[in-house]
């Protein structure tokens, strides 16, 4: 059973810089892809990036996706944040390597329980 705890979020000005963190336990880090998603209230939960062991990939270029094997962490840096990204952001982890079928929420077994990040103007 893999569980993974988010940490870093809170409340941010238009154009501010955060980065996440997601700490796994559990499993064997490096055979999982782990993943963000945020989710606002009412909507379906949306991919922010996603990464194997070898590669990372992100949904936009002020996004930066990365992970630390030996600590079994992955982090997801947010540049010039922007007030319609406040959401709640969730980390994922799903068996195998990066494909288009881990594009997708359904794909991952294991979350976390999410970490707000609210974006003022």
């Amino acid at each position: 059973q893999v569980q993974l705890v988010e940490s870093g979020g809170g409340l941010v000005q238009a154009g501010d810089s955060l980065r996440l963190s997601c700490a796994a336990s559990g499993g064997v880090f490096s055979d999982y892809v782990m993943a963000w998603f945020r989710q606002v209230p009412g909507g379906e939960r949306e991919l922010v990036a996603r990464a194997d062991r070898g590669i990372g990939m992100t949904e936009n270029t002020r996004f930066t996706i990365s992970r630390d094997n030996a600590k079994a962490t992955v982090y997801l840096q947010m540049n010039s944040l922007k007030p319609e990204e406040t959401a709640a952001y969730y980390c994922a982890a799903s068996m195998g390597r990066l494909s288009n079928s881990n594009r997708l929420a359904n794909a991952y077994a294991y979350w976390g329980q999410g970490t707000q990040v609210p974006v003022s103007l």
